[in-house]
């Protein structure tokens, strides 16, 4: 996002699991409120019927919590896109309890979230998931430049690696690219306690020109401003965010603008999958997004813009066209 922050001093150096007050880079470290946080994913009784129910648990700091029931299974697995249903609860007691006031509440306890009507009756289990992209870990084709692999940040102004082999914010690929497919892997900080674009921002700018959001964004709406989206451009299809620590990716086809004369006589297009899931189809990029390089007729870099968030990349690689 347009909005800076001081890059810390320490970020490259980083050894510990705690970043700072409410920020944890490990799950080790995150807290039970964590241990509650994440998807769950099974079947309720509803007339004498079942059927599919995703459930998306985000923790708020102080043992309170918001949830996002989805029929039809979780966003981008098996949910329409349709009607949801927002949730709020707490941890008191020793219980954490998430209630909606329409339609009854989720006690959540041992990777199980019990389900009951407002009428008290219980009505179904879920029981917690933890979905990984069926691209994590992908190989680079023997076509492919490697960009980043976990020992050498070389290829970046500024590269910097943190934990031993990530690859840490704000910095940009010495070479500039045309068209490419590219491929990476990207890990948002737990920050409980942080609200909007204090949770975990950063960005991946295709061509140096067009920001697709990284963002601590599970649970949210899917916004042009949440993570997957095209700042100032579109909105994803669909939010397909994984909780924070968990690992996600990105494989973006992207196609550069066309210049006649120093005159744009075509708009770039992109298609992107974050984690497996289509959430820009061939989608035309109208214009550049704010916080890097303007349009132009010339290839440029690809920048993992900072903002002092501790977002780590890894397996970066591109193919070019």
């Amino acid at each position: 996002m347009i909005r800076s922050f001081r890059l810390l001093a320490a970020l490259p150096l980083l050894a510990a699991s705690v970043f700072a007050d409410d920020t944890f880079l490990t799950v080790e470290e995150a807290g039970p409120d964590f241990a509650v946080q994440g998807e769950y994913a099974g079947e309720v009784k509803h007339d004498d019927t079942s059927f599919p129910l995703g459930f998306q648990v985000i923790a708020l700091g102080d043992h309170k919590f918001d949830g996002v029931a989805y029929p039809g299974g979780l966003p981008g697995a098996g949910w329409t896109g349709e009607e949801k249903f927002p949730a709020h609860g707490e941890t008191k007691d020793g219980e954490t309890k998430i209630v909606d006031d329409e339609h009854g509440h989720a006690i959540l306890k041992d990777g199980k979230a019990i389900l009951f009507s407002k009428d008290g009756k219980e009505i179904g289990t879920l029981s917690k998931v933890e979905r990984k992209s069926p691209t994590l870990g992908e190989k680079a084709p023997a076509a492919a430049l490697v960009l980043f692999d976990g020992t050498s940040a070389d290829q970046f102004e500024r590269g910097k690696i943190m934990m031993n082999d990530l690859l840490a914010a704000d910095c940009e690929t010495k070479e500039k690219f045309g068209d490419y497919s590219m491929h990476i892997e990207f890990r948002t900080p737990f920050k409980p306690t942080g609200r909007g674009q204090d949770r975990g921002n950063s960005g991946v700018y295709i061509q140096g020109r067009y920001e697709c959001q990284v963002l601590d964004s599970f649970g949210l709406e899917g916004e042009n401003n949440e993570c997957g989206g095209i700042y100032s451009i579109a909105k994803p299809k669909v939010n397909a965010c994984f909780p924070p620590l968990s690992w996600q990716t990105y494989d973006m086809n992207f196609t550069a603008a066309q210049y006649e004369g120093g005159k744009k006589v075509k708009n770039a297009r992109v298609t992107i999958k974050q984690n497996g899931i289509m959430i820009h189809d061939d989608l035309e990029l109208t214009h550049g997004t704010p916080g890097k390089n303007p349009e132009g007729d010339s290839p440029d870099v690809i920048y993992l813009q900072g903002h002092g968030n501790p977002v780590v990349f890894r397996n970066i690689w591109v193919v070019k066209k």
